[in-house]
């Protein structure tokens, strides 16, 4: 299994209520609100630096404009066909553990929420996945890419 963890990130919110908002993934439909707002699409560009052209970022944005939310999961289309990520276990209010369906590798993911005070808490992700040598080659940073544009996202969101 190969492990990618995101940075420690900061989210200025109580540990409760950003762990009710995450915990029911119907929540996280807010992110395809401003999908259209052109502002979004150049911050996109800005926080990614070089590490991703406009096209890159208009087909995100299209990816995150077809998702679909319930209380449990977040599904999509993708080249690979119909991918799921599924909430397989709460631990009230610091972790949420996710397991992923339908793709081609079996990878798990988790976020652990600690409180700093009463007004912020500190948020990680960490993702496992089962890649064969040449395939973590091939993706590896990629999916760390991800999971560090996952959390940050998560961090930005209004809790």
């Amino acid at each position: 299994m190969s492990e990618y963890k995101s940075e420690v990130k900061t989210i200025y919110a109580p540990q409760e209520r950003v762990y009710e908002r995450l915990a029911d993934l119907s929540n996280l439909s807010v992110i395809q609100q401003n999908l259209d707002n052109p502002q979004l699409r150049d911050r996109l560009l800005s926080q990614a630096g070089d590490k991703i052209s406009p096209s890159q970022v208009d087909m995100i944005i299209e990816q995150l404009r077809n998702l679909r939310f319930d209380p449990d999961s977040v599904s999509g289309n993708t080249m690979l066909g119909e991918i799921t990520l599924r909430i397989i276990e709460r631990e009230p209010p610091k972790t949420i553990k996710f397991q992923l369906e339908g793709a081609p590798i079996q990878a798990n993911m988790w976020i652990q929420l600690l409180s700093n005070s009463d007004t912020q808490c500190a948020m990680r992700l960490t993702m496992h996945a089962d890649l064969n040598f040449f395939i973590r080659q091939m993706v590896g940073s990629k999916l760390q890419q991800g999971v560090d544009g996952l959390a940050t996202m998560l961090a930005s969101l209004p809790y």
